[in-house]
């Protein structure tokens, strides 16, 4: 079947539709004090929660998928379950759905790195969603949601003015663990599979340069993770401080 009148379109629209609903919800929530004065923080922390919601969801989903499938960790391409496939089209539609209130919302300058990450996402996805290939490796991609879920629960207290908290200084510790573990480990799990397999072949070539791309901007991004949480900057030397990716 085509990927044009593939039955997945209506999966994928749920899941896009179902997000943007839970970003309505959510704006209806109460706001912190320092973040409702500032257009760009009320945006930024309405747009974190629906993260911080698609961090708890899918990355609970991924462990429960691979102790459901435990064999999608070795045959990632050809391995196979309903769950993980509806899991790949949820985290599909989340990332349709981050992209479009990115730009809806005029955030693509400050955000053109999440937007690189985003399409990078969908394509890679679409390949399991489409042809039903690498639905293992795309479940395995998503234990990186477990390390977003501290991660992006660092970033909202950043925004909130809650670097002092006892909280903030545990969750940094916690966070730096978490990247190691389902972040970086997978990462480089995955990347020696596909250049010792799936490189071999035509899909597998292009998932394989996807994932080169996303290798470094992850490394990129841990570096930035250090510099300012171990080796912060004086407050009046910081640079982009409208950036949506909250260093």
């Amino acid at each position: 079947m085509t990927p044009v009148l593939h039955p997945a379109w209506p999966l994928l629209l749920v899941a896009t539709l179902t997000f943007r609903a839970l970003r309505r919800a959510l704006c209806r929530l109460p706001l912190p004090a320092h973040v409702r004065t500032d257009p760009l923080r009320t945006w930024r922390w309405h747009n974190l929660l629906v993260s911080f919601t698609h961090s708890i969801v899918s990355g609970i989903w991924a462990l429960l998928c691979l102790w459901q499938t435990p064999e999608m960790l070795v045959e990632m391409e050809t391995a196979w379950s309903l769950s993980g496939y509806l899991l790949v089209c949820f985290s599909a539609g989340y990332f349709i759905h981050d992209t479009v209130d990115i730009v809806i919302s005029r955030q693509t300058r400050a955000s053109w790195e999440y937007l690189v990450h985003h399409v990078m996402a969908i394509g890679a996805f679409f390949s399991g969603i489409f042809w039903r290939s690498f639905v293992g490796a795309g479940v395995l991609t998503l234990l990186v949601e477990v390390s977003n879920i501290f991660l992006t629960f660092r970033m909202m207290m950043k925004i909130n003015n809650a670097q002092d908290l006892l909280l903030y200084k545990v969750n940094k510790y916690v966070n730096l663990v978490m990247y190691f573990v389902f972040r970086l480990a997978p990462q480089v799990y995955l990347t020696k599979f596909f250049l010792q397999y799936a490189g071999q072949r035509n899909l597998g070539g292009f998932l394989l340069s996807i994932l080169l791309m996303l290798d470094v901007m992850i490394l990129i991004y841990f570096s930035r993770l250090l510099r300012s949480d171990f080796c912060p900057e004086p407050v009046s030397n910081r640079k982009h401080k409208d950036k949506f990716l909250t260093e």
